[in-house]
C-alpha cells in the first residue's frame, strides 16, 4: 500500500468523524425538543458516540450492501431538524438509502416532505403529557428499567419515573446511597450514563433530573401514592412475590394506582404479553398484565415465524441460562432440586415453564413443544437451542434468510436480531435490546429437522421487552417511518 493510499484511509475516517460530530446537537434537538427518535438500520443514535454513529452508518454493508454516505445522511438530518414534527420515530438509514437509490431527480427537500407528510403537525396536548410510573423493587431488572426510563425521558415515550418502592432497610441514608451506587455501577451493564444524586432527607435519587421518590414499605396495602403526588400510575411489579391477581390487585387498590404489570411469569388468567407478538391484546380495561419471562419472550418470535412459514410438527427448547440470584455462591440448602449447588462452580439442570408459557402465547404450539433448561456460571446472556421437526423441508440457507430479513425489514425487527458471525460469543451480546438474536452461523438444518440457535441478553433485552409493554399498556406509542 502507498502512502498515499494510507493517508486517503485516515482523512475519510477523519472526514466522518466531522460529519458524525455535527450530527449530535441536531439528534439532541430532535430527541429532547421534539421528541424525534432517530435511527440509522435500526440502531439507536441519540446520546451516540461519534464512533457510535460512524459504526452505524457502516452497518448498512449488512442491511442494503452498501455503508451509507455520511455527507448525504447528514444533509437529510438537517432537512428533518427544520420540519415541524410531532414525536415519531424515523430510521435515517432506510430513509436516505430510499432516496438514494430512487430513479427520479427529486430534491432531497420534496423527498422528505412527500414521505414525512404523515408526520408533520403541532404538537397536541397529549404528546406534551407524560405517564407516572412506579417500579415495586429495585433488583437487577428494577435497576435496568429504571435506567432505559431515565434515558427515554423527555422523548415521545413519555413514561416519567416517579417513585420505587424497597422494604425499609434501617438507616435511610446508608440504604439510599447504597442503591444510588447500584444504579451507578453494574458489574454487567457498565457505568450509569449521566449524574446520580441522593437527597437523602427527601428519600429520594435524582437520576439525570429526573426525581425518583423512594418508598419504604413491606407490602402495597400500606403506600398511598397520592402523598407524593403520584397519580395513575403503572406500578411495575419486579420482586415475583405475586403472581395472581390477589396478589397483584394489592397494587391496583392502592389509591394513585391504575394498572400492574409483572416482569415474571403470571399464574391464573392473566395475560402473558410479549411485545410484538400479541400485544393486540392489550385492551384499555386491563388493570392487570404480564411481561412474560425473559425465554419467553427470546423464544416466541421465532417460533412464530418458523411456525407461520414452515409449520412446527414438534420440537424441545433447551435454555442454557445464566445464573440468577435465587442460586447459591457457595453449596448451601435450597428448597429446589439441584439449586443449592454453588451457581459459579457448575452447570445445574433445572425446569423451565418456558414450552408451556409459549402455548399461552401462541396457543396454536399447545403440546407440540418440550422444555428444559441448564444454568450455567456466566452472569448474563443465555441461548435457547430450539430442536424443530417442521412440516416441510428447509435449507439452513433459507432459514437464516428469512430470519436476515424479518431482523431488517419487518414490524419483528426489535424482537428478533439476527448474526452470522461464526465469532459471536455470549459476552458480546450483553447491552442487546432485541428480545433474542438468531446465530445464523449455528443453524443446522437436515430435512424437515433443524436446530436454530438464540441469543438473548437475559436483563436488557427482556427489559427493552418491558419498557415496550409499559408504553401500550398505558396506551403510548410513536407514530414510524421506516422503521
Amino acid at each position: 500500500m502507498t502512502r498515499e493510499v494510507s493517508q486517503q484511509y485516515l482523512v475519510n475516517w477523519n472526514e466522518r468523524q466531522a460529519l458524525a460530530e455535527k450530527m449530535i446537537p441536531l439528534l439532541g434537538s430532535l430527541y429532547r425538543g421534539s421528541s424525534v427518535v432517530v435511527r440509522v438500520f435500526g440502531q439507536k443514535i441519540a446520546n451516540s458516540s461519534t464512533i457510535e454513529i460512524i459504526k452505524s452508518h457502516l452497518h448498512g454493508r449488512v442491511i442494503v450492501g452498501q455503508a451509507l454516505d455520511m455527507a448525504k445522511s447528514f444533509k437529510m438530518l438537517q432537512l428533518i431538524e427544520q420540519m415541524n414534527l410531532r414525536p415519531c420515530r424515523i430510521d435515517l438509514g432506510k430513509l436516505c438509502h430510499e432516496y438514494l437509490s430512487q430513479d427520479s431527480d427529486e430534491d432531497m427537500q420534496a423527498f422528505l416532505d412527500r414521505r414525512i407528510e404523515k408526520l408533520l403537525g403541532e404538537r397536541t396536548q397529549s404528546d406534551n403529557e407524560s405517564h407516572d410510573v412506579v417500579l415495586y423493587g429495585f433488583g437487577r431488572i428494577g435497576r435496568l428499567l429504571a435506567r432505559l426510563l431515565v434515558d427515554r425521558t423527555g422523548t415521545g415515550a413519555k413514561l416519567r419515573l416517579r417513585g420505587v418502592v424497597v422494604r425499609s432497610k434501617g438507616d435511610v441514608k446508608q440504604d439510599l446511597e447504597k442503591r444510588a451506587e447500584l444504579l451507578r455501577r453494574d458489574s454487567v451493564h457498565g457505568e450509569f450514563d449521566g449524574s446520580i444524586l441522593v437527597d437523602a432527607e427527601a428519600e429520594a435519587i435524582i437520576a439525570n433530573g429526573n426525581y425518583i421518590q423512594f418508598i419504604y414499605a413491606s407490602n402495597p396495602s400500606e403506600i398511598d401514592y397520592t402523598h407524593y403526588g403520584i397519580k395513575d400510575a403503572l406500578v411495575v411489579d419486579n420482586t415475583g412475590i405475586w403472581k395472581d391477581e390477589d396478589g397483584l390487585g394489592q397494587h391496583t387498590s392502592c389509591p394513585g394506582v391504575s394498572k400492574a404489570l409483572l416482569t415474571a411469569p403470571a399464574k391464573g388468567e392473566i395475560k402473558n404479553i410479549v411485545y410484538g407478538i400479541n400485544d393486540d391484546l392489550i385492551e384499555a380495561a386491563d388493570t392487570i398484565l404480564c411481561a412474560a419471562s425473559c425465554t419467553t419472550n427470546a423464544i416466541v418470535p421465532p417460533l412464530q415465524v418458523i411456525n407461520d412459514k414452515f409449520g412446527i410438527e414438534s420440537g424441545h427448547v433447551e435454555t442454557i441460562h445464566s445464573y440468577t440470584n435465587d442460586q447459591n455462591l457457595i453449596d448451601n440448602y435450597h428448597s429446589a432440586e439441584r439449586r443449592g449447588r454453588s451457581a459459579p462452580l457448575n452447570m445445574v439442570i433445572t425446569s423451565t415453564g418456558a414450552a408451556k408459557a409459549v402455548a399461552k402465547v401462541l396457543p396454536e404450539l399447545s403440546g407440540v413443544l418440550t422444555g428444559n433448561a441448564i444454568r450455567v456460571p456466566t452472569p448474563n446472556v443465555s441461548m435457547a437451542v430450539m430442536n424443530l421437526n417442521l412440516k416441510v423441508e428447509v435449507t439452513a440457507e433459507d432459514l437464516n434468510e428469512t430470519f436476515r430479513q424479518i431482523s431488517y425489514h419487518s414490524p419483528l425487527q426489535e424482537q428478533i436480531g439476527f448474526t452470522y458471525s461464526t465469532e459471536v460469543v455470549s459476552s458480546d451480546l450483553v447491552g442487546s435490546t432485541h428480545a433474542g438474536v438468531v446465530d445464523g452461523g449455528a443453524t443446522i438444518a437436515d430435512g424437515k429437522r433443524v436446530v436454530l440457535y438464540v441469543w438473548y441478553d437475559n436483563e436488557a433485552g427482556y427489559s427493552n421487552q418491558v419498557v415496550r409493554v409499559m408504553q401500550k399498556v398505558v396506551g403510548l406509542s410513536l407514530d414510524c417511518l421506516a422503521g
